[in-house]
Parts: C-alpha cells; sequence; structure tokens
C-alpha cells in the first residue's frame, strides 16, 4: 500500500515525493519483518511508509527538527503505525542510543555531516543490508559515492526526474531531480 502525498501532515518541513518514495521503498527491499532506519525523517513520510510494508518489523526514525519531530508523531497516529519508534536528535550525537542492526538505512537529510553518518550508520546494517540515499545536489552525491566505495558497498546510482501535466493547457510542471543510490553492504568471507 502506498500512499499519495496529499495524505500526509505537511506543513513547511520538506517531504520525500510520493514518486520517489515508491522507488526508494523499492530499492530497500523491505520485508514484513524488517528492521529500517530512517536518518533525517523530516515529515516521516519515509518512515511511516516503512512502517506500513513491515507490519511485523520495527522502524526508527532520526530528525533532529522539533517542527518535523511533530509532523512525524502526528503523521504517526494518522497512519496509526505501532512500529515506528522516533528519536530526536542529530543523527551523529544519538549514534549511542541506536542498537544495530538494521535489514535497510534510508538517508534522506544528514546536516553536512554526510560522510561521518555513512560510516557510523554503515557499522549498524547487517551483513548484505541495503543503504539507500537521496540527494539533489552533486556535492552530497559525490561525497556519499565516495564514501561508499571507500567502504567497498555494491554501489548503483540512479537519476529521476518527475515531470506532471497541470491546467488546461497541459503545462508541464518539474520537481528538483533526484539521485538516488542504492549500496549494498558485502562482507567478504574471511580465508584462514
Amino acid at each position: 500500500m502506498y500512499i499519495e502525498d496529499s495524505d500526509f501532515i505537511r506543513g513547511n518541513i520538506p517531504m520525500t515525493k510520493e514518486e520517489i518514495r515508491i522507488i526508494t521503498t523499492a530499492k530497500l527491499d523491505i520485508k514484513e519483518n524488517s528492521r529500517m532506519l530512517d536518518i533525517g525523517a523530516g515529515t516521516g513520510s519515509i518512515s511511516i511508509q516503512m512502517a506500513k510494508m513491515c507490519p511485523k518489523g520495527q522502524v526508527v526514525a532520526i530528525e533532529k527538527n522539533e517542527e518535523a519531530i511533530e509532523l512525524i508523531h502526528k503523521n504517526k497516529n494518522k497512519f496509526n503505525v505501532d512500529n515506528l519508534s522516533i528519536i530526536s536528535g542529530e543523527a551523529l550525537e544519538v549514534k549511542d542510543s541506536i542498537e544495530p542492526y538494521f535489514d535497510g538505512i534510508f538517508i534522506g537529510g544528514n546536516g553536512g555531516n554526510l560522510d561521518e553518518i555513512i560510516r557510523c550508520y554503515g557499522s549498524k546494517l547487517k551483513s548484505n543490508g541495503k543503504m539507500v540515499l537521496n540527494f539533489i545536489t552533486l556535492k552530497n552525491l559525490n561525497i556519499a559515492l565516495q564514501t561508499l566505495e571507500s567502504m567497498k558497498y555494491a554501489v548503483e546510482c540512479i537519476q529521476v526526474s518527475v515531470n506532471k501535466i497541470k491546467g488546461k493547457s497541459y503545462m508541464i510542471s518539474s520537481n528538483n531531480s533526484v539521485f538516488i543510490i542504492t549500496a549494498v553492504k558485502i562482507i567478504k568471507d574471511v580465508i584462514v
């Protein structure tokens, strides 16, 4: 069940749009009992979607913005998801309170500490788990690709552009292009 953008309580906080949310959650390969992490959760659109997809699992959302945290709580109540825990704080400051291991990790926001966040939370990802990251800037895309490459993850990157027709003249309206990285944590067998 995918949730439409208009169903979320929004406020002034950026939200991962529906089409990008569908691709992102599909790339995470969520199972009904998955344990998932959302870093920089914003309105909670990805967190809520993941929680709906893994009803027997658990989703942890990390967010530092107080208005966003209120929105996540409101959306959690609206969509009646009991398997979502909300952690208030900056990702690197709350890292010690986040128990490993996750089947999948989504990074949507990073507050300028992207390299550190990927490395820190990569250690909390299960072997063969997936980390999916969304970016609209080439700078963050480059940082993420270099970091993941240095960590020996198997990496795929796609660029998605969503254009919608609106009005009587069918004018095309475009959202920002989004880069979606899917990185798989591969642990090589150690030969003794």
